[in-house]
């Protein structure tokens, strides 16, 4: 197939697949603050094979972690941007902030089911995530 015949209006999606612009959404903003919820809203719904843009931002009140292995495995991470460093790991297990900043996240949801992304020993910082 020529790629001019895989076009928008066939597939939904442009050249690039799943990684076309008209399949990207970006979430809302997670923040990462000593006793403050992660989110306003403590649940997400995703839809597996759409393209995602996480944003963490940490305040530095307090050195914390973000943990979803679960979550990690069941998504495909095109890249992470730190400061305008652009890492494109295989995986990961979990984020850790020991001081202000802002770590980008896109990537692919994959596997459907439920899964949470927290800070350790909290219960008032999770966001539930569920993927269709």
């Amino acid at each position: 197939m020529d790629i001019e015949d895989n076009d928008e209006s066939e597939t939904g999606f442009g050249a690039a697949g799943l990684l076309s612009r008209g399949n990207r959404e970006d979430l809302p903003t997670l923040t990462l603050s000593a006793g403050m919820p992660l989110a306003d809203s403590g649940e997400w719904k995703l839809k597996s094979g759409r393209y995602y843009e996480m944003e963490i931002e940490a305040d530095g009140s307090q050195e914390l972690a973000l943990v979803g292995s679960g979550f990690f495995r069941a998504i495909w991470i095109d890249e992470i941007v730190i400061e305008g460093i652009e890492i494109r790991p295989m995986a990961i297990d979990s984020l850790e902030f020991d001081e202000a900043g802002t770590a980008e996240i896109s990537f692919i949801a994959i596997k459907p089911g439920a899964y949470m992304l927290q800070v350790p020993g909290s219960s008032l910082q999770k966001i539930d995530i569920t993927i269709e």
